[in-house]
């Protein structure tokens, strides 16, 4: 997941470098949104794994 998170945050870079404001906006978004859900998924990860021991 945390793969696609900067697959769209590199597709916001050039698209803004281009001109492309919206699909900028758009990939920059869909790259926030995955990289927080990352987080979550890393943090519960880390939790279940100190309880489990």
């Amino acid at each position: 997941m945390l793969r696609y998170a900067v697959i769209f945050f590199v597709i916001a870079i050039i698209a803004a470098i281009f001109g492309f404001g919206g699909l900028a906006a758009g990939a920059a978004s869909i790259a926030q949104i995955l990289f927080f859900i990352f987080l979550v998924l890393a943090v519960l990860s880390l939790i279940s794994g100190i309880f489990r021991r």
